[in-house]
């Protein structure tokens, strides 16, 4: 069919402006769009002001609708197609480049010689909230530079703001299940031990700046992370030594917190869950001043439930504000603070062995804690972001965070977790111990200033960064009525403590300070070179002390000027597909101690990472495949316990670390988002023997979801596996071994659109109420995964 034309009166549009009135700037070939949801013409008329091109519609088809939100480097006509993403019209061009508003054709197709329809770009686009994307145009959590994911010789994966939305994912440990290459075992109920490429992650960003964590103190809050207030999460895999400091062969995770809008934007959403899940949420998101250059945003979130386990219960209570203002045109300043609160009352996870060497099968619902502990979490972040343009397009970015956690608990009951933990099969009975308080404070300062920017060499254009960046982390720990019994493990909500005498003080301080520098470097048309290094101080000092056995034990290490090289390669096969090398060194400080009380010595090793990816449908499908290896030395595990329960570890040389990550994110059709992903990972001691085997070898990971058009324009559906490989911990003490085979996990959700302002979703997890447990570890206590449950939420965009 021929597209049907435009009453004369209809082209009257006010979105239709004079060519010949703007200013040549506007005739740019690509605009920076940061549009929230609002009505769909006035949304027009903003496309149409800034691209300076003609927009031509009929006003009776924009009535009572509104537009998607427009975020990114776009197009006129890749900026009018997200405006008009499920209004039920659609982008048309004709030959000589002219754009109209039409409906989407029913029954029948469009002429494809008289118009073309084009798909939106997210090139250079860092922000995923409003585009409807499964991945980003821009990321600098590798690099600090602001490369796409294929620019980027390191395996990245991305969580979005939209991803997050579709699946419920409302914690950062919920994102983490999710992502490429991770894997999640636990110590305790909140203590999450997130793992990639065979060693735990113990370095967590927020918007860049590096923060710590420290399993040993069981204060671990970026774990506890509530979602409403971030972005997107990134998880660069592999080590990151360059930019982030210690040079962990893991990775990085890097939570990227929402910004202010220069244009008004709000929503309300609410949800109600199995097990008395409530949640609600608001977000607001303004101009202060009518030109938009002061803006501020507001988010705020409450989370009660119960659980499939007797007697353990959350609550999260989430405060977020931030201001941002362009005090010139060349300056940004943003200054916020977000505060979560999370309180847990009982706890969760069961033994997994018998003491005759038998593995368990508790009901999914056993508590073995006391139903009258409570655990609190307060965590308050203060940060700043200073962004200041230079000439000749270079930048310089000073930026801060203070962090200041207080946790407290009371009345604690539990069973004991090492690696003889287990339950007399004949008696019933297991060790259990009681506090009658844990209060514990940690703060965490971090800084940093960068400047980056292009320069001329050789006929060609080429970027470099230098920066500086400094993080000082302290954690105090006293514990108060510590007591340990035999005990009925039916009877363990009845054990109490007998006095609130200190038990045990601890204190652990880590300062580190690093200067940066790196190029990315052009020498030919394809090839991109980024070559690098960081010199690094470290300083760690750790005290513990338990009054009653006259215990004390105190161990340090300072570590002045090490040097930690990075190099990378990437190579342009296509304009959408690249070949990348990489490799940096390993130095990571160790904070265990060995048998005789000292702390071991570092490990040092190298990373190495090659691989493919592509970047399709301008931008908005990126896709990867890497292979890679890690050689490291003095490598730790748990090796025991000494006679006054503080642990000891052995140190471990020639830990070797191979695998493979293959990933694919982002709109595969149009309206049809995909993430699938599977990695393997394999770690071996020089005598070629498996390690963490408490992980999976190999893990799968599918979601996809699918907008539909035409008459169904109002639904959308999604569903999604995860597979994971056999996990095994071999408790020697006990001659037995606790064993959760393979499963899978199957994941669905449905939207429905009720207008353009409100949608219903309905989450189903664990469809098929697959039995696993999703954690086992070596103190012999075992998490299930949950049963069965659904989730249905309201949404309410202003």
């Amino acid at each position: 069919m021929h597209i049907p034309r435009l009453r004369p009166n209809a082209l009257a549009l006010a979105v239709t402006i004079s060519l010949a009135h703007l200013p040549l700037t506007a005739l740019a070939d690509t605009q920076s769009y940061a549009l929230p949801s609002a009505p769909l013409e006035q949304t027009l008329r903003q496309i149409a002001r800034q691209s300076g091109q003609l927009i031509a519609a009929d006003p009776a088809l924009l009535q009572g609708k509104r537009s998607a939100p427009v975020h990114g480097q776009l197009e006129t006509h890749e900026a009018v197609r997200q405006a008009l993403a499920g209004s039920g019209l659609q982008l048309l061009t004709t030959e000589s480049g002219a754009i109209s508003v039409q409906p989407v054709a029913q029954g029948s197709a469009l002429e494809l010689g008289a118009t073309s329809v084009t798909s939106t770009s997210i090139r250079g686009a860092a922000t995923t909230e409003g585009t409807g994307s499964y991945t980003t145009g821009s990321t600098s959590t590798a690099t600090k530079m602001n490369l796409s994911i294929r620019e980027t010789p390191q395996s990245i994966s991305v969580v979005t703001r939209q991803r997050m939305d579709d699946q419920n994912l409302t914690s950062i440990t919920k994102v983490l299940e999710q992502t490429p290459g991770v894997t999640i075992s636990r110590d305790a109920a909140e203590r999450f031990n997130i793992y990639s490429r065979g060693q735990q992650i113990s370095e967590y960003q927020f918007d860049g700046l590096t923060t710590h964590v420290e399993n040993a103190t069981q204060n671990m809050p970026q774990n506890l992370a509530d979602m409403s207030i971030y972005d997107r999460i990134e998880v660069v895999r592999g080590a990151t030594g360059l930019l982030t400091g210690a040079g962990v062969p893991s990775g990085v995770v890097n939570m990227i917190r929402k910004k202010p809008t220069k244009e008004f934007q709000a929503s309300l959403s609410s949800s109600v869950g199995h097990w008395d899940d409530y949640r609600g949420q608001v977000d607001v998101s303004s101009p202060l001043i009518e030109n938009g250059k002061l803006r501020a945003r507001f988010v705020g979130a409450k989370q009660e439930n119960d659980s499939f386990v007797d007697g353990y219960s959350q609550e999260r209570d989430v405060i977020y504000g931030v201001t941002e203002s362009d005090i010139t045109d060349s300056t940004t300043i943003r200054v916020g603070i977000d505060y979560q609160k999370y309180e847990s009352h009982g706890s969760s996870g069961v033994p997994l062995m018998y003491s005759n060497g038998e593995q368990t099968n508790f009901s999914h619902s056993t508590t073995v804690a006391s139903k009258h502990g409570n655990m609190e979490f307060e965590t308050t972040n203060y940060f700043f972001n200073i962004d200041q343009e230079l000439k000749h397009d270079w930048k310089l970015v000073v930026a801060g965070n203070y962090m200041d956690v207080d946790r407290e608990g009371k009345n604690i009951a539990n069973i004991r977790a090492n690696a003889s933990a287990s339950v007399n099969k004949n008696t019933n009975t297991i060790s259990a111990y009681t506090y009658s308080a844990i209060i514990a404070n940690q703060t965490q300062k971090s800084a940093s200033i960068s400047l980056q920017g292009p320069f001329q060499l050789i006929g060609r254009e080429h970027q470099a960064i230098i920066g500086y960046e400094y993080s000082n982390y302290r954690d105090h720990y006293d514990s108060y009525g510590y007591r340990s019994a035999t005990i009925d493990i039916s009877k363990i909500n009845n054990m109490k403590p007998t006095s609130n005498n200190l038990y045990l003080y601890q204190d652990y301080k880590i300062i580190q300070k690093g200067y940066y520098t790196a190029l990315r470097l052009k020498p030919i048309e394809d090839l991109h070179i980024i070559i690098g290094a960081r010199a690094s101080d470290y300083k760690y000092d750790f005290q513990s002390v338990i009054p009653a056995s006259n215990y004390s034990g105190r161990t340090s290490y300072n570590k002045i000027g090490e040097v930690t090289p990075y190099a990378g390669l990437v190579y342009d096969l296509t304009p959408e597909q690249s070949i990348y090398i990489s490799y940096t060194d390993i130095f990571t400080p160790n904070n265990v101690n060995d048998i005789n009380g000292k702390v071991i010595a570092p490990q040092i090793g190298s990373n190495y990472e090659a691989g493919w990816k592509g970047e399709f449908y301008n931008g908005r499908l990126n896709a990867n495949l890497a292979i890679y290896q890690i050689n490291r030395d003095n490598a730790t595990e748990l090796a025991g316990y000494d006679s006054s329960n503080v642990a000891y570890y052995r140190a471990i040389d020639g830990m070797e670390t191979k695998g493979l990550d293959i990933e694919i994110a982002g709109e595969i059709l149009p309206d049809w988002n995909f993430s699938g992903s599977y990695s393997h990972s394999r770690s071996e001691n020089s005598d070629g023997t498996r390690r963490t085997t408490e992980h999976p070898l190999d893990t799968l990971k599918l979601w996809s979801i699918y907008n539909f058009s035409g008459e169904w324009q109002k639904l959308t559906i999604g569903g999604g596996a995860r597979w994971s490989s056999k996990m095994v911990v071999d408790y020697a003490a006990l001659g037995g071994k606790a064993i959760q085979g393979d499963y899978v996990v199957i994941d669905a959700m449905a939207r429905y659109k009720v207008n353009q302002d409100i949608a219903i979703t309905l989450n189903i997890n664990n469809l098929l109420n697959e039995e696993y447990y999703s954690a086992i570890g070596n103190l012999g206590v075992g998490y299930y995964g949950s049963p069965r449950n659904l989730t249905i939420g309201a949404r309410y965009d202003f």
